[in-house]
């Protein structure tokens, strides 16, 4: 076997280490950040009225609406991520909760984000962020529950036999 063929076989493997190692990963992803995002909204309805206080102080339009809004999306969007259920759904509405706080509330780390990268990094909701971008862009992986209902849905459909056509000549 020549050094071309041995170089190319370890890549492979380690590329199926790497394909391998998709799912947990995303796993791992989805059980922390939607653990961290429960937690910061079952932390804003334990007293409902400081996201509101803090709502009102930085001028967001309806504030006991959104307070309660983004505590509920927060807590239940953080279940369905641990769970991997509507994973690729509910990350839509979780990217947009984590560019609305950095308009609002961390405005200048927003506005540094090329100027001085490290200010838009440090800020609190880049990690929430960049987890939902993950999921969003990776889906939940093999082991979530978005998986198993796409695999029964595609065994049912595709145990369904085809429709008969008859055609009738007039």
């Amino acid at each position: 076997m020549s050094v071309v063929n041995t170089g190319i076989n370890l890549y492979r493997r380690f590329l199926n280490l790497l394909n391998f190692l998709q799912s947990p990963f995303l796993l791992l992803v989805r059980v922390y950040w939607g653990w961290q995002f429960w937690q910061a909204g079952w932390g804003k309805l334990q007293d409902i009225s400081k996201p509101i206080g803090f709502f009102t102080e930085l001028g967001i339009p309806f504030p006991v609406f959104n307070a309660w809004f983004v505590s509920l999306l927060e807590c239940f969007g953080g279940i369905l991520l641990i769970l991997g259920l509507a994973s690729r759904l509910i990350s839509i509405p979780l990217v947009i909760d984590m560019v609305v706080a950095y308009i609002a509330a961390d405005r200048e780390a927003l506005k540094s984000i090329f100027s001085e990268p490290d200010k838009f990094y440090a800020a609190a909701p880049y990690t929430l962020l960049f987890a939902s971008l993950i999921v969003l862009v990776f889906g939940p992986g093999t082991i979530s529950l978005d998986y198993l209902i796409a695999r029964y849905v595609r065994k049912r459909h595709s145990a369904e036999p085809e429709p008969v056509i008859i055609s009738q000549k007039v």
